[in-house]
C-alpha cells in the first residue's frame, strides 16, 4: 500500500476558546481530487490552512506524503520545525486563496516566475520558459505582459494557479478559489481546475461549487461544525445524502 497524499488522525484547532476543528480524520490518496463542502465556519478553510502550516494544530497528527506537517517526531512527543524547514515543506504544496494575492507591481509573466528564482534559486531562463508554458496552459497566452489591475478576477485567478503550479507541487490546495468571482468568470476556473485534475493532479478543494464536486471529484466530505459529518463518492453524498445535517445543507445550496 502507498502513502497516502494527505492525512489527518484526530487534528484539532483551537482559537481562544472557539473549538473550530474538533478531531478530523480523513486520507487524501495521491491523484485524488479531494473536495470539501460545508456551511460557513465549519472549519472547512482552516483544515486547508493547517494542511501547509499556516495553522498550527493544537492536537493530533498531520502528514503529506509520509511526512509529519509542521513538526517531528522525537520519541512520543512531537517539536515544532524551524521556520526554515516549515518553508521547505511548503514548496510541495501549492495553495490557490479566495482573493488572488498576486504582486501588484508585476506582470502576470514576473509573477509566476518570481518564486521559482527567490525560492528554489532557478535562472531567469527556465522560470521564463515554465511560466510562459503554464500561463499558456491556464489560456492567458496574450496576458502575460498585464499587471493584475489590467485583468479580470478570473484572468487574476488563472495567474494565480499558474504561480502556484510553477513550484512543480505535488498537492494543490485550492480556498474557494471562485468565490470572489463574477458568476460568468467562474467557468474559466473551473476548466482550468478540471484539466489539472484529467492530468492526474492531487487536488484539494474547499468548494461551494457543487456541480463541479459531483462531476470532477473522486472524494467528498461534508463538514459542520469542526467534524466530518459524511463522506463519500461527490455523486453519492449529494444525491441521496445519509445525515439530516447533509440533507439540510444540501436542500439550501442544489
Amino acid at each position: 500500500m502507498t502513502e497516502p497524499m494527505v492525512k489527518a488522525e484526530g487534528v484539532h484547532k483551537s482559537y481562544g476558546a472557539a473549538h473550530i476543528l474538533r478531531g478530523i480524520d480523513l486520507e487524501v490518496q495521491n491523484g485524488e481530487v479531494f473536495c470539501l463542502v460545508g456551511p460557513s465556519g465549519s472549519g472547512k478553510s482552516t483544515f486547508l490552512r493547517c494542511i501547509n502550516h499556516l495553522e498550527r494544530i493544537d492536537g493530533g497528527r498531520l502528514s503529506v506524503d509520509g511526512q509529519l506537517v509542521g513538526y517531528r517526531q522525537k520519541g512520543d512527543k512531537l517539536y515544532e520545525l524551524k521556520d526554515s524547514e516549515v518553508a521547505a515543506q511548503r514548496r510541495d504544496i501549492g495553495m490557490v486563496f479566495q482573493r488572488f494575492n498576486l504582486f501588484p507591481h508585476m506582470t502576470a509573466l514576473a509573477n509566476v516566475m518570481e518564486a521559482p528564482i527567490q525560492v528554489k534559486g532557478e535562472s531567469k531562463a527556465v522560470a521564463r520558459e515554465r511560466a510562459e508554458r503554464l500561463l499558456d496552459r491556464v489560456g492567458l497566452r496574450d496576458r502575460m505582459g498585464n499587471y493584475p489591475s489590467q485583468l479580470s478576477g478570473g484572468q487574476q485567478q488563472r495567474v494565480a494557479i499558474a504561480r502556484a503550479l510553477a513550484m512543480q507541487p505535488k498537492l494543490m490546495l485550492f480556498d474557494e478559489p471562485t468565490s470572489a468571482l463574477d458568476p460568468e468568470l467562474v467557468g474559466d476556473v473551473l476548466d482550468v481546475m478540471r484539466q489539472l485534475a484529467e492530468d492526474g493532479m492531487t487536488m484539494i478543494v474547499v468548494t461551494h461549487e457543487m456541480g463541479f464536486a459531483r462531476e470532477v471529484g473522486d472524494n467528498l466530505v461534508f463538514m459542520d461544525g469542526g467534524v466530518v459529518v459524511e463522506s463519500g463518492h461527490p455523486r453519492d453524498v449529494l444525491t441521496n445524502p445519509q445525515h439530516d445535517r447533509t440533507k439540510a445543507f444540501l436542500s439550501k445550496v442544489l
